[in-house]
This record gives C-alpha cells, sequence and structure tokens, in this order.
C-alpha cells in the first residue's frame, strides 16, 4: 500500500500527495541545486503564457511552493510521467502553476499512447466518431475537449461486450481485452443466422453470455449486423430493419442494458482508421463492395455483391489438389492449406512459369505440398470462372463501384471512394492488396490518381477491432447505444449504422 503524506503550502492548500512524489521530487531538486542549475528566483511571478523552451522554470502564479517553484519544466514532467495520470491529476490542486502545467496536452497524449490500444487508433476514434450515429444524418465537427478531458472520460466507460457475428464464424469478447476471447463456427453451430429464420438469436446469444460467463444485464453490448440484403430497394430496407429490430429485441429479452448496432463493413473501415471508403469484404458465403460515406452505407451507390466466398475458394482448393492426386478428405485441413500456403499473384500468367512449391504440416498429420494450387485458389476471385462460377471478378466489382461513387459526386472530396479497405478471412491472402490496386490502375486510370488497397488491418477479426475501438470512445455508450425505452419508439433503426 503506498504511503500517503499531507502536504500544507501557503494559502492554505491541502492535498494527499503519495510520498514517491514527494522523495522523487526533493531528490532532484536537490541535485539541482546542488549543480547550481536552477538561476536565481525573478522578483516578479511568470505570465500565463506557455514557455517557450521546456528548460525555462515555472513560478507559481498565486500561490507559492516553495523551492518545487524552481523546478524547470522538463523535470516536472518527467516526474508526472513516472506518477501516472492518477497522482498526476491530484497534484493539479496543488497551485495555479501546477494545474498549468499538468494540463498541458503532450502530458496527456503521453498517458493515452501508453494504454494498449495504439495511439493512431485513440486519436482516430476521439477526433471523428465522438459524435456517435448522429454521423449517419449530417456531418458536424466532433466536441473539442481537451485529451486530459478525454482520458478522465475514458476510463470512466463502461466495459462491454462485443459480438462480431456471421454466416462463417463468430468472434466475442471484452471491449477492455485486447483481442477477442473465444470463437465458434456459426455455421456448424447455429445455422445461417442471417436468414429470416430469426428464431436462431435468442439462442445463438444465450450461448455466447454463457461461453463468456457474464449476465446479459451487467454492461451494454456492441453488435456487429451482417452484410445482407444489400439492395437498396423497398423490401430490402425492409429486410434489414426486420433483422435489426430482430436482433434488438432478442438482447433486449435477456435484460441487455443498452445495444450498439453497427454493419460489418463499418466496422471494419473503423478498424482501418477510416469514416469513408470502399469496405470490400470477403466473407463466408459471398463478397461484397461496399461504399461507406462518414460511416454510412451508401446504398443509393450500390454494393456489388460476387458469388465468391470464402466456403467457396475451400472448396475449389480441394477440387485443385483431387485433380493433382493430393488426397485430403478433411475440410478443416484444406482450409487450414489455404490460410497458411495460398497467396494471390501479381502476374497470374508469369507465375504459372515459377516454382511454387511449398508445405504445411497440420497437427500430426502428414505434410501436404502445394505447387501452383497455392495461387490458383486466390485467382479465382479476378477470374471467377476458373472455379465455375458465372460472376464479374473483384477488381471489375471495385471499379464498377468506384465509378458510381464518382458519378454520384456526394461530396465536394472526391477521393472518399479512393481508400479500399479489405476485410474477411480470405481477404488475408498475400499479394492480394497489391494485385487488385495493380488491376484497378488499368480498369479505371482516370480514377487512379490516389488509389489505395489496405490489407485488412486485424485479419479476420477486423470488424470486431472496429466494434472495440467504437465501445471504448470518450461519448459511449451515451451517443452510440439505444436502450429498451428507445426500441419501443420504434425510431426506425436510426440509431442503427
Amino acid at each position: 500500500m503506498m504511503m500517503m503524506m499531507v502536504v500544507v503550502f501557503q494559502e492554505s492548500v491541502v492535498i494527499s500527495i503519495p510520498l514517491t512524489v514527494l522523495i522523487i521530487s526533493a531528490v532532484l531538486l536537490a541535485f539541482i541545486i546542488f549543480h547550481n542549475k536552477l538561476p536565481p528566483p525573478p522578483t516578479t511571478t511568470t505570465t500565463h503564457s506557455p514557455p517557450d523552451d521546456r528548460q525555462v522554470s515555472f513560478y507559481s502564479h498565486s500561490s507559492s511552493t516553495g523551492e518545487f517553484d524552481r523546478l524547470p519544466v522538463d523535470v516536472f514532467i518527467h516526474i508526472l510521467k513516472f506518477l501516472g495520470p492518477k497522482d498526476a491529476a491530484r497534484l493539479a490542486a496543488v497551485c495555479k502553476s501546477w494545474k498549468y502545467i499538468i494540463s498541458d496536452d503532450r502530458l496527456w497524449i503521453y498517458f493515452l499512447q501508453n494504454h494498449k490500444e495504439p495511439w493512431d487508433s485513440i486519436f482516430f476514434a476521439e477526433t471523428h466518431l465522438r459524435a456517435g450515429y448522429r454521423l449517419q444524418r449530417f456531418y458536424s465537427e466532433p466536441p473539442q475537449l481537451s485529451f486530459k478531458q478525454i482520458y478522465g472520460q475514458r476510463v470512466q466507460v463502461p466495459g462491454a461486450v462485443i459480438i462480431d457475428g456471421g454466416s462463417g464464424y463468430c468472434k466475442f469478447g471484452w471491449s477492455k481485452y485486447a483481442s477477442p476471447s473465444g470463437r465458434s463456427a456459426t455455421f456448424m453451430e447455429f445455422g445461417n443466422i442471417e436468414s429470416p429464420m430469426y428464431s436462431r438469436l435468442p439462442h445463438f446469444y444465450a450461448t455466447i453470455f454463457s461461453r463468456m460467463q457474464v449476465k446479459p444485464s451487467a454492461q451494454p453490448v456492441v453488435v456487429s449486423v451482417p452484410l445482407c440484403h444489400y439492395d437498396d430497394t423497398e423490401s430490402a430496407r425492409a429486410s434489414r430493419r426486420q433483422l435489426k429490430e430482430a436482433i434488438c429485441s432478442t438482447l433486449f429479452d435477456l435484460n441487455v442494458p443498452a445495444v450498439c448496432a453497427i454493419n460489418q463493413a463499418t466496422l471494419a473501415l473503423y478498424a482501418a482508421r477510416r469514416s469513408s471508403g470502399i469496405a470490400v469484404n470477403i466473407g463466408f458465403h459471398a463478397t461484397s463492395v461496399v461504399p461507406i460515406l462518414r460511416g454510412k452505407v451508401m446504398r443509393n451507390v450500390g454494393v456489388e455483391v460476387m458469388e465468391m466466398g470464402g466456403l467457396k475458394l475451400t472448396g475449389y482448393l480441394k477440387e485443385l489438389m483431387q485433380q493433382n492426386n493430393i488426397n485430403c478428405d478433411s475440410l478443416y485441413t484444406v482450409r487450414t492449406l489455404k490460410e497458411n500456403l495460398c497467396y494471390v499473384a501479381l502476374d497470374y500468367k508469369e507465375e504459372l512459369s515459377k516454382d511454387t512449391m511449398a508445405s504445411c504440416r497440420i497437427g500430426g498429420e502428414i505434410r501436404h505440398t502445394l505447387r501452383k494450387e497455392r495461387f490458383q485458389t486466390g485467382e479465382a476471385l479476378f477470374q471467377p470462372r476458373l472455379a465455375g462460377e458465372n460472376t464479374i471478378g473483384l477488381h471489375q466489382a471495385v471499379a464498377l463501384c468506384m465509378e458510381r461513387a464518382h458519378a454520384a459526386y456526394l461530396t465536394d472530396d472526391d477521393a472518399w471512394f479512393k481508400t479500399i479497405v479489405l476485410t474477411g478471412g480470405s481477404a488475408c491472402f498475400p499479394g492480394l492488396a497489391e494485385r487488385l490496386e495493380k488491376e484497378l490502375f488499368k480498369l479505371v486510370p482516370s480514377l487512379s490518381n490516389g488509389i489505395r488497397v489496405l490489407p485488412p488491418p486485424y485479419g479476420a477479426d477486423s470488424a470486431w477491432y472496429g466494434a472495440r475501438l467504437v465501445s471504448n470512445i470518450s461519448t459511449f455508450p451515451g451517443s452510440w447505444c439505444k436502450n429498451k425505452l428507445q426500441s419501443r419508439r420504434k425510431t426506425r433503426g436510426n440509431l442503427f449504422w
């Protein structure tokens, strides 16, 4: 237990300070005085303007703390960094000089940078997403707060349960943890939860809570909404609304206090620290190309869908292996080989002439060796006919989406659709981002300036990490969640993304 000491300064300022603070400060002060590093005390106090040089001394504006007033700013800042945010906040009550220095954004940026979450993700969230769901309706600058205030609000944000469920796999865990705590094969355990048979949802969510060993009533829930019912027709809008209401109703029936539901494409974009762009989700059954502007799916631009997903790619690899007399009956083994050995060639024809042999041992089984199958599998994304699918290629779907977004002229910023973020398990193929970027430069040369294709920022878990980013924003859950009372008001889902 840390020892505390009550210190009384002039003007009856009383504060309880950990003994460690005083010891460190005294040692540093004695060292500086001994080496005669401090200038003589000035006859007048300094102004409220920030110091131009971090080495200058600062002095009390209205109260004195004796020799502590003469500590150089950078020494004082290092002491505060060592003590941490709690004790630094306590010391702000000593005098106005200390309060002024302790309010410096640089100090609190340092504390935020030392959190488990990457600093650039925190900065993106607090500067782009603080306004929450209101960004759906119109764009407005987020409220301006100091980083000290942002830090204070973030530490008070309650922990949330995050559930990212799709037609293939589900990831779940706590918002305060660095990664999902569990996974399950949705298609094997629960069937297709995206289908109209929403009777599966209660069992699905109850099972997740049971595996996490938490009570549903104890914390808010952030849930990803699967990408389905893609069109901008009235029937598709009704189906999406029905799915969201079914998710909401199921969770509230389990006594969840608040729900935040955001579609998977938007969450994957957030994980890449973007609020606008095109999300390319290579899902379990299909691949979707989704234009998103400031967090809202632009269905009027058009969502492109290819009937080519991870399951089809796994099946195609198995066919290729059988054609080359590579025996493997287990679909799990084939999928693991796909994840560990397959890649996308930058030039398919040139790759055919190369020796691309590679091996992989799975568990205690025999070693499996693949050759051309390694890049032929991923090539089906660009040439679906190779796998027997009569659909356009991935590059053509993205180019079509870009051209429609350009023609729609939704904003003065004509570059918002030139950032393409890949997401989904099969989007993790090495070389996929580079190949797609190369093909887009050839297909849409007039729009090629500024095109960037980003690989999945967190692999197959990008949507989960996007939800984690949202659930730790300083305005969560107030600006993001929908409670049971709001649900009863039939807001037609305008609190959902």
